[in-house]
């Protein structure tokens, strides 16, 4: 391993044997960057952005001056598919996605005629990395009855052979329509998720035994032990967490739903177990409100992630300006697999949109708050 890179650990799901077996991946270690440099990337970014006709979109995970940086200059801070949506609809014609690369996939997804870079292509997810197409084909050939669900969190080539993509605010609604229809269903990849679901509608589910590398690693016990050092707190839960520590929660959510509830609480301190990078929002939004990360590691374990994404980290100022400068890491696609994936994306939000809600939440969170009360991740 060469310096300035780490190794990191996640799933990779055996399906044929029903076994999971630990795996590596890397992930480059930005170095340490001054205020000068930090001032320097940023100047250099709004020119660029200006003249390159370009918008920069950015996850709730990523850096806080990435985020910031993306609000200031007309961009977007959100989930992926929010990006994406977003980037269609911005009459730039290059978009920069700093986020993980299934990301850059679902922003080229919908605009496939716009130009899609990415401050690091290598910055992945272990989800992607843990559901390989071939594999996942040869586990949708086993369960030919089944109508195969997949999350957001995938990568194009998966998309391309799901029946539907569910996010956040929709995930529960349409497998809980898709059971009223008495259909079963495939799922991937996260099995944390694709277990709260099933919980929740009672439906029919085979899961694929992928994981977040981050969210698996929140522990119910230290949780246990952190709410009783904290008796006051509101519990925050993204439900790509292990049953021990949705269990324990008094929000179960996706990112946008667990920032809401931190302007709706009246709690002035939260434990919040999702990436430490919606820390950022969250002291936006309520300044004067206490946040605590959930415990990653204790007696029963050792921490790997500490509650961030080690491909999240992986984007920096300095990639985004010379993605922008030198046309650099930019996202290419097969146009046919790209229509194919499209076609569950599309089918999502045409169910959204005959039932008239939103797939995300909007800036009116109190007439919100009872549709968002019980959505899966983003």
């Amino acid at each position: 391993m060469s310096p300035g890179t780490r190794i990191v650990e996640f799933d990779r799901p055996d399906m044929a044997s029903g076994t999971l077996s630990p795996a590596q991946a890397w992930a480059r270690v930005n170095p340490p960057v001054s205020a000068e440099e930090r001032a320097f990337q940023k100047a250099r970014i709004r020119a660029l952005l200006a003249s390159r006709d370009a918008v920069l979109v950015a996850h709730y995970y990523v850096d806080a001056d990435i985020q910031d940086l993306a609000e200031e200059t007309g961009g977007c801070v959100s989930d992926s598919l929010e990006m994406a949506r977003f980037g269609r609809d911005h009459s730039a014609q290059t978009l920069v996605v700093s986020g993980v690369r299934f990301m850059g996939e679902t922003a080229k997804i919908l605009s496939p005629e716009k130009r899609i870079l990415m401050p690091d292509l290598d910055a992945t997810c272990s989800l992607d990395l843990g559901c390989d197409p071939v594999a996942f084909a040869q586990f949708r050939a086993q369960h030919p009855d089944r109508t195969v669900v997949v999350y957001a969190n995938t990568s194009a080539a998966i998309k391309a052979q799901a029946d539907w993509m569910v996010t956040s605010s929709i995930g529960l609604e349409i497998v809980a329509d898709l059971h009223r229809q008495g259909k079963k269903i495939l799922w991937a990849p996260d099995r944390h998720l694709g277990s709260y679901i099933q919980r929740e509608t009672g439906a029919d589910m085979v899961l694929w035994q992928g994981s977040c590398t981050v969210h698996d690693e929140f522990k119910g016990i230290e949780l246990d032990l952190m709410r009783k050092e904290h008796p006051g707190a509101l519990v925050l839960v993204h439900p790509e967490s292990p049953a021990s520590v949705v269990s324990q929660a008094d929000v179960v959510g996706s990112t946008s739903r667990l920032l809401a509830a931190v302007t709706e609480s009246s709690a002035m301190t939260f434990i919040v177990a999702t990436d430490q990078g919606l820390l950022h929002k969250m002291r936006l939004a309520a300044p004067e409100k206490t946040f605590i990360a959930a415990p990653t590691a204790g007696e029963s374990a050792t921490c790997k992630s500490c509650a961030h994404c080690p491909w999240m980290a992986m984007n920096s100022l300095k990639g985004i300006a010379d993605a922008l400068e030198f046309g650099r890491n930019e996202v290419h696609l097969d146009p046919a697999l790209g229509r194919q994936a499209k076609i569950c994306i599309d089918r999502m939000l045409d169910f959204a949109a005959a039932r008239r809600r939103p797939v995300r939440p909007s800036a009116d969170l109190a007439q919100e708050q009872a549709l968002f009360a019980k959505v899966g991740p983003a």
